[in-house]
């Protein structure tokens, strides 16, 4: 899957918080948050490294693409997962216009992926 990420050297959690407000500085806010470790560990019994994915959202983008589409409400919000990998933390976004082979869409994609891609680019 194409996505626009980054992996830097710092903590899962301080790259948690800096992609936050990365985010909130391009327009996103987190709707929704899995922590997929912890809920592993509750429902499953299974330590796993750090794991979280964040629905961020963009009110004015997400009704722009809904009014072109609204079963574009499958795709919302973007995710945005933070892993801890080896070496570090892996920071990733959908990319929208890898999802999006409607040219309808062609331009909003685009300035969405700008925005997420500013937000990750930030981070390294």
């Amino acid at each position: 899957m194409d996505a626009i990420e980054t992996t830097v050297t710092m903590t899962p959690e301080a790259a948690e918080a800096a992609i936050r407000a990365a985010l909130a500085d391009n327009g996103f806010g987190v709707l929704t948050e899995i922590d997929v470790q912890a809920t592993f560990k509750a429902k499953l019994g299974l330590d796993r490294p750090f794991l979280k994915i964040l629905g961020a959202c963009n009110p004015g983008f997400a009704n722009r693409a809904l009014e072109l589409d609204p079963s574009v409400a499958l795709l919302l919000p973007c995710n945005v997962v933070v892993e801890a990998v080896e070496g570090g933390t892996k920071v990733s976004a959908v990319d929208p216009t890898a999802l999006m082979n409607d040219p309808a869409f062609d331009a909003l994609a685009a300035e969405v992926s700008a925005k997420l891609s500013a937000a990750v680019a930030s981070l390294g």
